[in-house]
């Protein structure tokens, strides 16, 4: 099962703007109202906005992802 997409406001508020403002040019393919729900979707995101995007598209998908890094190589609670 997916680990659910950490709510962390800012970052998560990021990633929904950075989605929105790109929808169109980069996540056509995608429903409109969808946004990613786990880290593997916010990684799969970013990499058709970093790919299709423009530079600035580039610079704030690149913001998201170390955030993403930090978070996924945190220990674990369970470790």
């Amino acid at each position: 099962m997916p680990t659910a997409f950490p709510p962390t406001g800012s970052a998560e508020a990021e990633l929904r703007s950075l989605v929105d403002d790109y929808r169109t040019r980069c996540l056509w393919f995608l429903r409109d109202d969808l946004y990613p729900e786990t880290p593997q979707e916010a990684l799969r995101v970013l990499e058709q906005i970093e790919r299709h995007g423009d530079r600035e598209a580039f610079v704030r998908a690149g913001r998201i992802r170390r955030w993403l890094s930090q978070t996924s190589s945190a220990p674990s609670a369970a470790s």
